[in-house]
């Protein structure tokens, strides 16, 4: 089978995805020419990396998508790895976005407020705003002087009488029908939008102009209102520069690394000033090559970015940084900026001055989250030990989570913590088969009965402390099941979100600690994983389910549209919000139009 692809792949540009025998996409990349670049893989050749050696042995099956150019092939690249996380791709791992300012236009009376995530939802979205306490800033000045509503109610115009923000000037109401009508509202929300576009002299004018119709009327106080947002704009005319773009905006990445371990450190220039910094961080790096890491890493971070800056400094060089950086140059002319989006690597001067800087700081992250963070986990693996009362310190933790809505697409996670560092490749994902209907205690039952007696026919070691997301409910369950087993002498506890406090099999009281324990915040951090890979477990098989329960009415959507949309775009959702143009690639433009209009009907 791999053999016959491998012979009819064309020589064209497009993406190639490899599957291992499980058909689970493990590597995805671009190539000019698909024929030359997928079967250089299979060609005996010497100088080979090592990532590529083990690649190799692991590739059972590919697949591969055509574009009409290398550029096309590049932004399909990124937003695939995005989505899927091939396991030897490298992954950014983001620590957080930063801040945009939302309006919600989208709804008939909007509302402003802060996100780290542009969504194609309608609204609009203005950023990012940087430093992070001007996006604060900002948002407190429009709900001061425009009076948008902050509350999420459903505006009928029914309320009997407006809440405090009303009286207190810092609404207009229109929730009561009589104190402001949908055309007042509108005006409002216009002046906001001219305000995040920095459009002060328009604005300005606008007020103006109200300004002197109130005082014609001798609406006094109003006109008093206009004067006041017009003294506004005169002050905040030099901070709200920081939000347009500049011809001094730079982005700098540096990264320190040891063995596997590494971060990676980006400042943020504004106008020549830093006015930001983001870390990310990978605990499990097995190949590194800073060429391919730094250019994997950029094309992630970019090429869905809602900023480009117009340089980039990097400490190294990076692959196919000339085709990157014309991706990058056609995404800022998309935003009405035609220039230039230049890589490059300073040798000298201030420039690479500042790039030492940034490596200073990366090395600091480094020692930070790595060093000072595991130099103190055996400690705090002792305390826990103390704390519990158990008989040995709890060098391995195995905690399980259960997730459900309604019952629909049971699932369970099981996650392993190792010297007080979270083992992903030891993760495991459970469907509950034997539960029926929203049953946590019943579930938690089955995924540690299936657990321990596999681990007991295999003969492999039992964890030191199993740990389980719930209350007495769940820990009860959780014992019954290890006692079925024989092995209720394996040490037990499980942790309730409500209260944080900690139940220990075989102790009447719960053990309650202060929220600053480090031992409390070791469990909850454990916790909280198991929580995270359990849900995003179970939204990828409502995803999956959704996906096919609805795409399965479109006539003209067969098994293989269905699976080069899931891979595409991930989620009915996404497919929902994509317009005509982003289908067309993946369906062709008649049934592009059909899928849009069922799914948004």
């Amino acid at each position: 089978m791999l053999e016959e692809k491998l012979d009819s792949i064309p020589d064209r540009p497009g993406v190639y995805l490899f599957k291992d025998s499980n058909q689970t996409v493990i590597y995805i990349g671009k190539a000019k020419s698909l024929k030359h670049r997928v079967r250089s893989y299979f060609q005996f050749s010497r100088g080979v990396d090592r990532k590529t050696e083990v690649l190799k042995k692991h590739i059972q099956d590919l697949d591969y998508i055509l574009t009409d150019n290398e550029l096309e092939a590049l932004f399909l690249e990124s937003n695939l790895v995005k989505e899927q996380k091939p396991k030897f791709n490298v992954n950014l791992k983001d620590d957080k976005a930063f801040l945009h300012i939302k309006l919600t236009v989208n709804e008939p009376f909007p509302r402003v407020l802060l996100t780290r995530r542009v969504l194609k939802d309608g609204a609009l979205y203005f950023g990012p705003v940087l430093p992070a306490s001007l996006a604060r800033n900002t948002i407190k000045i429009i709900n001061r002087n425009f009076l948008l509503r902050t509350c999420t109610l459903d505006i009928d115009g029914k309320l009997d009488r407006p809440c405090l923000e009303y009286h207190i000037k810092r609404c207009w109401g229109p929730c009561v029908q009589g104190l402001c009508t949908q055309q007042e509202y509108a005006r409002s929300v216009k002046d906001v939008i001219l305000f995040l576009e920095g459009k002060n002299k328009e604005l300005k004018r606008n007020l103006s102009a109200k300004m002197m119709q109130a005082s014609e009327r001798q609406h006094y106080e109003a006109a008093a209102f206009f004067r006041d947002r017009i003294g506004m704009l005169r002050d905040l005319t030099e901070k709200q520069k920081a939000i347009q773009r500049g011809k001094d905006d730079v982005d700098v990445f540096a990264y320190y690394r040891e063995g596997g371990c590494l971060a990676l450190q980006l400042f943020t220039l504004r106008g020549g000033k830093i006015v930001g910094k983001r870390e990310f961080y990978w605990e499990d790096l097995d190949f590194f090559q800073p060429s391919q890491f730094l250019g994997a890493a950029l094309q992630q971070y970019y090429l869905t970015a809602g900023f480009i800056p117009r340089q980039i400094y990097l400490p190294v060089e990076i692959e196919d940084q000339e085709l990157l950086s014309q991706g990058l140059s056609q995404k800022l002319s998309e935003h009405g900026k035609g220039r230039r989006v230049r890589i490059v690597v300073p040798q000298k001067g201030k420039k690479h001055d500042l790039l030492l800087l940034v490596e200073r700081n990366a090395k600091i992250a480094f020692e930070t989250r790595f060093k000072l963070f595991k130099s103190n986990k055996q400690e705090v693996l002792e305390n826990l030990q103390k704390e519990l009362d158990l008989a040995e310190k709890p060098q391995r933790i195995e905690a399980f989570d259960v997730s459900n809505i309604q019952g629909a697409e049971t699932v369970a996670s099981l996650v392993v913590c190792q010297g007080g560092v979270m083992k992903k490749d030891q993760y495991r994902k459970f469907k509950i088969k034997t539960v029926k209907g929203p049953d946590d205690v019943l579930s938690i039952y089955e995924v540690v009965h299936r657990r321990y007696r596999r681990l007991l026919a295999e003969e492999a070691p039992l964890p030191d402390l199993i740990l389980i997301d719930g209350g007495k409910g769940q820990l009860h369950s959780a014992y019954q099941a290890l006692s079925k087993l024989g092995i209720e002498d394996v040490p037990l506890a499980s942790i309730a979100k409500r209260e944080e406090v900690i139940f220990v099999q075989g102790q009447e009281s719960p053990l309650v600690l202060p929220h600053t324990s480090a031992v409390l915040q070791l469990v909850q951090e454990i916790r909280d994983e198991a929580h995270r890979v359990a849900v995003t477990y179970h939204r990828k098989r409502r995803s999956l389910r959704d996906f096919h329960s609805e795409l399965d009415q479109i006539p003209g959507v067969g098994e293989k549209r269905k699976k080069r949309l899931l891979r595409n775009f991930g989620s009915i959702a996404k497919i929902r919000q994509a317009s005509v143009e982003d289908l067309v690639p993946f369906v062709g433009a008649k049934l592009a139009k059909v899928i849009r209009k069922k799914l948004n009907n």
